[in-house]
């Protein structure tokens, strides 16, 4: 029992992110790093708002009120976007299909803003990304589905949404599970690695998925318990034949 208790121990060494390089409180450590764009692709969803002196016509491309966008609910966000299509089109009303597949978001919307000009005078077109959305699953204190608000997020950003790992997360061995064209693409990374800062996986992708595996104290700590449960039942049960015997 007492080997079993020690196995189950979490060492302080396996815990701190980002180790192995020295950090100074008076001058930052810089990382060359640069977050890269995002390209849009098929089956994501844009937010598309178009305002203009001509309500009346700019309101035609709005699919919902301005409250219902800006209510932070994924569901109303989704249904209040505009999905781009296995071609990488979207169609807008009156403008029909246009083609915003693999362009940034501010392409997409300069790409929107000139077709919107020619129904609409003197439009002004904002464009944002809805479907930004990541799953962390394993050793995490909160495992789910999350959205994302913003146009970029790391992988420390995504575990933080998940309130960190627990201390029988491996920080060592996280999985990032990216979709892509060609299919599925499993990449581990190291969260004590100081180098994770520097690799391009360290910007998540809509629709990546993380996944911690558990520390083997995990498993001795199930053991042990398993055991300590065991143990009792049997003292229980020895407690009792010794009762009635000297009865």
């Amino acid at each position: 029992m007492v080997f079993l208790g020690l196995q189950s121990c979490v060492t302080q060494g396996k815990l701190p992110y980002l180790q192995g390089r020295k950090y100074s409180t008076q001058t930052p450590t810089s990382v060359d790093n640069a977050p890269p764009a995002y390209h849009i692709q098929p089956n994501d969803v844009l937010s598309i708002r178009v305002q203009s002196a001509q309500p009346a016509l700019s309101e035609l491309f709005n699919l919902t009120g301005t409250q219902s966008i800006y209510s932070g609910e994924p569901g109303t966000l989704y249904l209040s976007g505009y999905p781009v299509d296995e071609t990488g089109n979207i169609t807008l009303p009156t403008v029909g299909k246009v083609t915003v597949r693999n362009l940034t978001l501010d392409q997409a919307q300069r790409q929107v803003q000139q077709q919107v000009a020619r129904y609409v005078r003197d439009a002004n077109v904002l464009v944002k990304l809805l479907s930004f959305k990541i799953t962390v699953l394993g050793e995490v204190r909160t495992p789910g589905r999350y959205f994302i608000y913003n146009p970029q997020a790391t992988v420390l950003e995504g575990l933080g949404m998940a309130n960190d790992l627990t201390e029988f997360g491996n920080r060592r061995n996280v999985k990032l599970i990216r979709q892509t064209s060609k299919g599925s693409e499993v990449v581990l990374l190291d969260l004590t690695d100081p180098k994770l800062l520097e690799s391009p996986y360290y910007y998540l992708r809509p629709n990546d998925a993380l996944y911690v595996e558990p520390l083997r104290a995990r498993t001795a700590r199930g053991n042990a318990t398993n055991l300590a449960l065991i143990f009792s039942g049997i003292s229980a049960v020895v407690l009792l034949l010794n009762f009635v015997i000297n009865k």
